[in-house]
């Protein structure tokens, strides 16, 4: 097993990044929900603040599953960019930025259907 590079910890980085960043985003996208970028209300205009309504499952978790769902997403990030092999930075960088969306569509899926709220 190889040991990682400084460019594997900065693809890392710059990957987890674009997730603490966009998440709420993707939690918009994925549930339709109304939430919105960090600058732009974030959850301000989230179902969760309407009555009569499905909820928003990932906005309606309690705090420690929110963070257990970032971290599932963050582990795959960083299980994309450690790959073993000899792979350049970029495309590490690739994968890390590809797992957010997979992962989080995934454990969204989960949740969504745990929660009802596609019903």
């Amino acid at each position: 097993m190889r040991k990682p590079r400084k460019a594997d910890w900065a693809a890392f980085a710059v990957s987890a990044a674009v997730t603490l960043v966009f998440f709420i985003d993707f939690c918009g996208l994925l549930f339709q929900c109304g939430c919105r970028s960090w600058w732009a209300g974030a959850a301000d205009h989230c179902n969760i603040h309407t009555a009569g309504v499905h909820h928003c499952p990932w906005c309606v978790m309690a705090l420690g599953w929110q963070l257990a769902t970032l971290s599932a997403i963050l582990l795959s990030q960083a299980a994309s960019v450690f790959l073993p092999g000899h792979w350049p930075w970029y495309v590490r960088l690739a994968a890390g930025l590809a797992a957010f969306p997979v992962s989080g569509a995934v454990l969204g899926a989960i949740a969504g259907i745990g929660f009802g709220y596609w019903n």
